[in-house]
């Protein structure tokens, strides 16, 4: 019996009639890519207002590594419900607070003495994150990468990438943040080798710093070692060691942006432990709360401790519900062979897709970490030229057959897959057959049909 269950067309009636209240009651600016409205989620089946059971493949956008409401996760926020629900870390210590910072201490890569500092969201995290950079060095500067995604405040939109998605209309944005090359493989210039390529990016890391910003300038170097929003575009190891040795050159912090790459998603706890690279501050966030809004920034003792006292906190940062769920969150990813399934998921989108190129040109690339994938969809395999169309309605035509997705990359040519890391085999093979499915029946459309 096959998991998805469609009792109405998608959107069903109830969908539409949550959607109309939607739209009359909430900014028009907030972005929905499927139209349906849940009613309760678990494991990677969401269940919609109408009745229909959907497969999960987008997992609150790479929150949910460890699934809708996991049994521990539940009972952990409902037991630290009974006790304490808020305190601010600001008023008062609680031991949740402490005892997850422990713990990340103890999980990221280092062994250097390490602190850790809690926030609600990645965007905050990230901009805890450059202000111990630039208190500990004394400078200004930031440099962040095309492609990069880092959030959505007035900071992060500046370190952000994909200006007409993100940024336009919102500036004057915060000054100081200079943005290179990255190095897009599947994107290497003509007439270059993959080698040339990667070459070519460090070369011009290096000369950045005559170009761009002196060293004496530079605070941090920020980096997400699996591109996200931007592609899912796996970070050259040997791009990430260039940057540890300009950091240890320059006096500069190493940032590791694993806001939606870490908390197990590529089969490692932290995706830059696949390089053995080992970054100054780390940001984590979306998974390590299993849905539960937390982030945080882990790194160096020193740099942690650097602003004086009250120069940073947050009303909500380290929630004891936050805090609770990420510790039981942290105990699954950490349990024996959980991350392993990521591998598992990782060769069964390669397995699917790669054939698929042959007879549906318009997919030019499948590519990622673990359970951290993206297909990308080219008008032609030669020019490369994006077709965000593709991929928009691919997602359309798999959402009315029961399956969640979400688009990604710098062009909205791209679809990410974040499923869970314990989604059952058969129930994944479903969801990709009927992507697979969606994307035949988009190239008969857009493309033979046309």
């Amino acid at each position: 019996m096959p998991y998805i269950q469609l009792k109405t067309p998608i959107p069903g009636p109830q969908s539409q009639a949550l959607q109309a209240r939607r739209a009359a009651a909430v900014s028009g600016a907030l972005a929905q890519a499927n139209p349906i409205a849940v009613r309760k989620a678990h494991g990677s089946l969401v269940e919609d207002v109408d009745g229909n059971t959907f497969i999960d493949l987008a997992g609150g956008i790479g929150a949910l590594a460890v699934g809708h409401t996991p049994q521990g996760v539940v009972e952990a926020i409902k037991a630290q419900a009974d006790e304490l629900i808020h305190m601010c870390s600001i008023v008062a210590n609680y031991e949740p607070y402490v005892a997850l910072c422990e713990r990340l201490n103890h999980l990221t890569p280092g062994s250097f003495p390490k602190k850790t500092l809690l926030s609600s969201g990645g965007a905050e995290a990230v901009e805890n994150a450059v202000k111990l950079a630039r208190r500990y060095t004394g400078r200004p500067g930031i440099l962040v990468f095309e492609g990069a995604y880092h959030g959505r405040s007035n900071l992060t939109m500046a370190m952000t990438s994909k200006w007409g998605l993100f940024k336009k209309g919102f500036g004057p944005f915060a000054p100081e943040v200079y943005r290179l090359p990255l190095p897009n493989l599947y994107r290497t210039p003509e007439g270059m080798t993959p080698e040339q390529y990667v070459n070519w990016c460090c070369w011009n890391l290096e000369n950045a710093l005559t170009a761009h910003i002196d060293p004496s300038a530079l605070a941090a170097i920020v980096i997400e070692p699996v591109i996200g929003e931007g592609g899912f575009i796996p970070v050259p190891h040997r791009f990430l060691r260039k940057i540890r040795e300009v950091c240890d050159a320059a006096g500069a912090v190493m940032i590791a942006d694993e806001i939606q790459s870490g908390s197990g998603r590529t089969g490692r706890l932290w995706a830059i432990e696949h390089s053995g690279v080992v970054p100054d501050l780390l940001i984590s966030a979306k998974s390590l709360g299993a849905g539960m809004p937390i982030s945080a920034v882990t790194g160096r003792a020193e740099i942690l401790d650097s602003p004086h006292v009250g120069g940073v906190g947050s009303t909500y940062g380290g929630n004891p519900l936050a805090c609770a769920a990420a510790l039981e969150a942290l105990a699954i990813l950490t349990s024996p062979g959980f991350l392993q399934q990521a591998q598992r998921i990782e060769g069964m989108v390669r397995e699917t897709f790669e054939p698929l190129k042959a007879e549906v040109p318009a997919l030019g690339d499948v590519r990622g970490v673990g359970a951290m994938m993206a297909l990308e969809f080219v008008r032609d395999p030669k020019s490369k030229e994006p077709w965000p169309e593709f991929a928009m309605e691919t997602i359309r035509r798999a959402s009315q057959r029961g399956v969640i997705l979400i688009r990604a990359g710098l062009y909205t040519n791209c679809i990410r897959f974040l499923p869970a890391l314990d989604i059952p085999e058969d129930m994944l093979r479903e969801a990709l057959g009927v992507v697979a499915g969606a994307m035949r029946e988009t190239h008969q459309a857009l493309a033979v049909g046309a």
